[in-house]
């Protein structure tokens, strides 16, 4: 008669250390910014004030803060209208990259016929382009939302087009074997394939677009932070221009955090295995 006896349980050393690991390092995650930036302002703060730096050269933070308080009204206002004019035109631009990439991607013969055009055009100092808008629109929001879609719509085209162009051949042939048609293979692989590209471009894309708008503020416009930061200058008033450009900065990331939750949600497919890669190996 045999005696058989249960196998002991193996116990789960590997997967126990894994669990309060991540989530040690999803919580560093959340706070390594907030202590970078933290960590940044004191050392701006305590470097201006021990070496004495007069305020009209480097304000400290305190002092920018200061104002940024002192003139609340107006920042706000103006920087609305910042936010509004990135917005539309990181819209627009939205629309016709993403429109403009599936038509250049879904063509060898255009990809390569209008890229060199495309590179060309971006080439040009937006900066250069605003007087010419100022002639055609006149000064005030169009060329602001015209100069923040100019500076943001080539990311965005470039990374969709090189999505949809860069299928694998192979996997072309196999669709085609298949009875797959063109418009299947983009709108079913090729748009798929070019989401991560392109929700990568819009978080490039939008932090363009707020410099457009400063751009176009700060040359022809009677409102938002690029003219108030022009009209602080022309007053030596560089506390209230380093507050312009704060709040232009805390904007650009809060949209740039808007466009990473929606690429997770979008595209949470593209990187699934990557928590999973860097957990500790057990043993």
């Amino acid at each position: 008669m045999t005696n058989t006896t249960a196998a002991p349980a193996v116990p789960d050393e590997d997967k126990e250390p894994r669990a309060p690991w991540l989530a040690s390092r999803r919580n560093l995650e959340r706070i390594l910014p907030w202590l970078v930036v933290l960590g940044l302002f004191l050392v701006w703060e305590g470097g201006v004030r021990l070496f004495e730096v007069p305020r009209f050269v480097l304000p400290a933070p305190s002092v920018i803060f200061e104002s940024m308080v002192r003139w609340q009204g107006p920042i706000l206002s103006n920087a609305w209208q910042t936010l509004f004019t990135t917005v539309v035109g990181f819209g627009i631009a939205i629309v016709f990259g993403l429109i403009a990439g599936v038509l250049i991607g879904s063509s060898t013969l255009v990809y390569k016929g209008l890229y060199p055009v495309l590179i060309g055009f971006n080439s040009i100092p937006k900066v250069a382009v605003v007087p010419i808008l100022v002639i055609w629109f006149g000064i005030g929001t169009i060329p602001a939302i015209i100069t923040a879609f100019l500076i943001s719509f080539f990311p965005i085209l470039v990374n969709v087009a090189t999505g949809i162009a860069t299928v694998e051949p192979e996997l072309r042939d196999v669709l085609r074997a298949l009875g797959a048609k063109k418009r299947d293979m983009i709108l079913k692989v090729g748009l798929p394939r070019a989401m991560p590209y392109f929700f990568a471009s819009l978080k490039v894309a939008i932090t363009l677009a707020f410099v457009g708008s400063i751009i176009s503020e700060t040359v022809a416009s009677n409102r938002g932070i690029g003219h108030l930061m022009m009209v602080a200058s022309s007053r030596f008033d560089v506390p209230l221009v380093f507050a312009g450009l704060l709040v232009t900065a805390v904007m650009g990331v809060m949209m740039y955090l808007v466009a990473s939750v929606i690429e997770k949600r979008m595209t949470g497919w593209a990187t699934r295995g990557m928590d999973g890669a860097l957990t500790p190996s057990g043993g």
